[in-house]
């Protein structure tokens, strides 16, 4: 080997050593086999699994992982629509079956993604926050032996000491909040360590994230409850209409509160194009904590829900009850209470039923049961020539009825909801003419049973119900912290270089100090040569150029220096 290359070889070891460590990134190594034995392939296994690229890959596996859960019915959030599901599609319905797409989040090929993920991210972390730990400790390295080689350099010639060079040097580099210190014959100063706090942050704040949603998957639940005008209703497992919830969460895992549904109020736009659109919805409720908390009013808005601990009340929808009032043949009150009807438009055309199930008996003594179908609208409009409401206030109510009596189905212990009407055993009553009993009813007005059965009165009092969604989600906060950290995290590892500077001045053949500065930094970028350009003109004010004696005696000092002025030796012109 030639002299020139041996001096070349010294030369890009001592760079390399000058860039050394301004990162916390791993080395990359070069791709192959790994060598013979079981722990030759873990190791090359581990290495892989946490490298970037991998890291990378899985994140993406688990976005796309995540779009089958969006778009295709989960039997955790909706059994229903995956029943419906099912029955349209006869032919995918199993193969998603097999490949888990009903339950995308609990599968085993998900699950593998997120612990991948999670270990990858555990193994990336931990090794470059011990380096991170260790370069704080440590000081910046010496400067190169040529500074010449480094993208920014610049030089001038001085007849201030070495020695005050290098303290002003110092002096500017700690006030410009550089790590600074003499090594020989120059000062090295390093700064921009934020980075790779930022891209530390980053990655701890994705672990955060991905432990969050496990325990917000896990330990979550998630209920529903209609209530009307007047009714309470107790964080109790019995209490709800529909309750669904995490496999490690227990009952006893509810937050314990208390509400009752004091007063509904719903305002719409009353003309132009959005007419009928919802302005405000607000329940005024009465709520306590705990089992002997006092009680404390609030309103539940929209969008501002009620929250208790990890417990929040969400409001969702709303509609109307009309209060029924049922009699028999004579004239007992066998039926009075509010039935809540659901919405089928936006103008709350509402449909449900009514049923009698106990206290009853027909004109001739003998027990039985009725059932009513209604159909109601807020707002009637006799000129539209159909039974739907023009408008969702109540401004002109009317309740639709028909009438049937027999066998409910209910005692025969099997499901069934309470706002569709069996009629497999029920038989219709007839008007005179022998058809369908119904009847439209204002507020007030009754339909009269015939043969002496009964009747059905359409109170004056119509109440109103809310539907609320009460959801406990332990890790909410930490994965809004985890997002706002990663956010924060990720700006900084953007936005932050690092960079290095070196500070040499030694003494000259003729005496003339000789002062050069040069600057590394991470990436390319026209940060490091400006702010070497600054610091450079700030320093060489406290050690001004020495006059240049060949130019002749009426020389001037030699100009201020510019980094950019002066070429990396090497470089490409």
């Amino acid at each position: 080997m030639s002299k020139t290359d041996t001096d070349n070889s010294r030369e890009q070891e001592d760079l390399g050593a000058a860039g050394s460590q301004l990162s916390t990134a791993p080395q990359e190594e070069p791709a192959g086999l790994p060598g013979l034995g079981v722990i030759g392939w873990v190791r090359w296994f581990w290495r892989q699994l946490t490298s970037m690229r991998v890291a990378l890959l899985l994140l993406l596996l688990l976005s796309l992982g995540a779009i089958p859960g969006s778009l295709i019915p989960q039997a955790g959030a909706d059994a229903s629509k995956v029943e419906d599901f099912r029955a349209a599609h006869t032919t995918l319905a199993p193969v998603y079956d097999r490949l888990g797409l009903f339950h995308v989040y609990s599968s085993v090929w998900f699950s593998a993604i997120y612990i991948l993920l999670f270990v990858s991210l555990i193994g990336c972390i931990v090794p470059r926050t011990w380096q991170f730990v260790g370069q704080l400790r440590g000081r910046p390295p010496a400067a190169p032996k040529r500074l010449t080689r480094l993208p920014a350099y610049t030089t001038w010639r001085t007849e201030a000491d070495p020695e005050q060079v290098r303290e002003a040097a110092l002096a500017l580099l700690k006030k410009r909040r550089f790590r600074a210190h003499v090594a020989g014959d120059a000062v090295a100063a390093e700064k921009g360590y934020l980075r790779e706090l930022g891209n530390l942050i980053f990655h701890v704040a994705l672990i955060v994230l991905l432990v969050a949603f496990a325990s917000g998957q896990l330990y979550k639940s998630d209920g529903t409850k209609l209530m009307v005008e007047g009714d309470g209703f107790a964080n109790a497992l019995p209490m709800y209409d529909d309750f669904k919830s995490g496999s490690l969460f227990r009952t006893d895992d509810l937050v314990p509160f208390s509400f009752d549904l004091k007063d509904f109020r719903g305002t719409y736009e009353v003309s132009g194009p959005n007419k009928g659109t919802p302005r405000t919805y607000e329940a005024k409720i009465r709520y306590s904590e705990g089992a002997y908390g006092g009680e404390k009013p609030t309103t539940v808005k929209v969008n501002e829900p009620l929250k208790i601990g990890d417990s929040k009340v969400y409001l969702v929808s709303h509609g109307y009850a009309p209060v029924i009032t049922v009699r028999d043949g004579k004239g007992r009150v066998v039926y009075h209470d509010a039935v809540p009807l659901l919405p089928l438009d936006g103008n709350v055309s509402s449909q449900g039923v009514v049923k009698v199930m106990d206290g009853y008996r027909d004109a001739g003594g003998k027990k039985e049961q009725l059932g009513f179908q209604a159909f109601f609208v807020p707002t009637f409009d006799g000129r539209s020539g159909t039974m739907l409401s023009q408008f969702p206030a109540l401004l002109n109510p009317l309740l639709a009825v028909n009438a049937y009596h027999g066998d409910l189905g209910v005692d025969a212990g099997n499901p069934q909801s309470v706002y569709q009407l069996d009629k497999s055993h029920m038989k219709e009553f007839k008007d005179s003419r022998g058809n369908l009993l119904k009847k439209l009813l204002k507020p007030g007005d009754t339909l009269t049973l015939p043969n002496g059965a009964g009747s059905i009165t359409f109170d004056k009092d119509i109440k109103e119900w809310a539907g609320f969604e009460i959801v406990q989600e332990p890790g909410g906060g930490w994965a809004l912290a985890g997002a706002v950290a990663a956010i924060f995290g990720l700006a900084g590892s953007l936005f932050i270089q690092r960079r290095r500077v070196w500070v040499r001045a030694v003494r000259g053949a003729d005496g003339v100090t000789v002062v050069e500065m040069a600057g590394l930094g991470r990436s390319e970028s026209a940060k490091v040569p400006e702010e070497l350009g600054d610091l450079a003109g700030r320093l060489y004010d406290r050690a001004p150029g020495a006059p240049d004696t060949g130019a002749g005696s009426d020389a001037g000092p030699a100009e201020s220096p510019d980094p950019q002025a002066v070429p990396a030796e090497g470089a490409e012109k």
